[in-house]
């Protein structure tokens, strides 16, 4: 069975083609910075054949289309060799877990539009358009709120009349991909499964969560993708009354202040300077006051949710950084876990700044285990998609 996963991420887009038996990735493939004139495109298959380049990319569609000319060909003679397309599906209105990716439930995520805005829109064409190429291969989305559906009640509920909950209105989560492969990943390096972990998945859109056992049971994104810590350009956690005194005093309409918090907030707001942290960090080094800030404002959100959430646990194992920033920005790394010694947390920073992804950047001493893992939200889409088919082909 070849599965081909397309993760659509807010300014991004990875895909892997996997067969499934053994595993093996036929090819893999990420852009990124999607809707700029400078995104970046990367892709390899198995034969060796790579692809570098510099390109406009003015949405995900077109991203899509020059994924398929990277596979078509190359990899597969056609995409009748593919038996499933999985998609890293975000939200939908009283769904959740794995579905087949009907009309019925596009129309599902189309209703909560307005809660995923950056997410589900591109991901709902992303699957219009692979519908239109190939008709009868199954689509299948694994919904990023499924690693979070058994948060307890005094996780999810807000401190609002509980009629609101009744109707919807609660914390849902979200990245559950790549939680969900962190925690595994980290019980996997520890040889553990029963660790008090905090799993950071850190990119354009990031969050946290804190895992028990295998089981999440708190998250810092909540109804919407626009809370926790702040975000590329979204601003995460906020003074609830922020958006009533900037139309009532500042005189700003409802869809100025929407724009202003999802848009123009976060790493690009307190910065001045880009959305992406890498640029944000050569500004900050080459002396830029308000680059310096956001990257210091970032880490230290991030400190403090891994400190709540070790008291949420009751304790502490390890925690796990995952996604573009995670993976990949030393200094954020840092700077997150500075402090944290009272915790157990002692990091090596020779190995932080020098070690490659699926590996411990804690020192020897340090009772609180660190890891860096390469996140693989792919392959876990793609084993729950074959789940899902084999078990409807059981089914009959």
């Amino acid at each position: 069975m070849n599965i081909l996963v397309c993760n659509v991420g807010s300014t991004s887009l990875k895909y892997q083609l996997i067969a499934m038996e053994g595993e093996t990735v036929l090819a893999k493939g990420k852009m990124e910075r999607v809707g700029t004139d400078r995104a970046e495109y990367s892709h390899e298959d198995a034969r060796g054949n790579r692809i570098r380049e510099e390109l406009p990319l003015r949405d995900h569609g077109q991203g899509i289309e020059r994924m398929l000319r990277a596979l078509i060909g190359p990899v597969v003679p056609s995409l009748d060799s593919v038996d499933c397309v999985g998609f890293k599906v975000v939200l939908a209105k009283d769904i959740t877990g794995v579905q087949e990716l009907t009309e019925e439930v596009v129309a599902a995520m189309e209703a909560m539009n307005g809660i995923a805005p950056a997410h589900n829109p591109p991901y709902i064409a992303a699957i219009r358009q692979f519908r239109r190429i190939v008709p009868s291969v199954p689509l299948v989305g694994s919904f990023e709120t499924g690693f979070h559906r058994n948060l307890p009640p005094k996780a999810y509920l807000y401190s609002i009349p509980k009629e609101y909950a009744r109707r919807g209105v609660r914390r849902y989560g979200y990245h559950g991909a790549s939680h969900e492969y962190l925690a595994g990943r980290a019980a996997e390096l520890t040889g553990r499964r029963d660790l008090k972990l905090v799993t950071c998945h850190l990119g354009g859109s990031g969050s946290l969560a804190a895992v028990d056992s295998g089981v999440s049971i708190d998250t810092t994104l909540g109804f919407s993708l626009q809370c926790g810590i702040m975000h590329n350009n979204r601003c995460g956690d906020i003074d609830p009354y922020l958006p009533i005194y900037l139309q009532e005093t500042e005189g700003l309409s409802l869809g100025e202040v929407k724009t202003l918090l999802t848009k123009k907030s976060g790493l690009l707001g307190l910065s001045g300077v880009s959305n992406d942290l890498r640029d944000i960090e050569q500004a900050a080094d080459a002396g830029n006051p308000d680059a310096r800030e956001a990257v210091e404002a970032y880490a230290y959100y991030i400190r403090k949710q891994i400190g709540a959430y070790a008291a949420a646990l009751g304790g502490l194992d390890a925690v796990a950084f995952g996604g573009g920033i995670g993976e990949n920005s030393a200094r954020i790394r840092e700077l997150s876990l500075e402090g944290l010694g009272f915790l157990g947390v002692d990091l090596d920073r020779e190995r932080n700044r020098t070690a490659r992804c699926d590996a411990e950047i804690s020192s020897a001493s340090s009772r609180v285990k660190v890891f860096i893992v390469a996140t693989n939200e792919e392959i876990v889409v793609a084993r729950k998609a074959k789940e899902f088919l084999e078990a409807r082909k059981r089914r009959g």
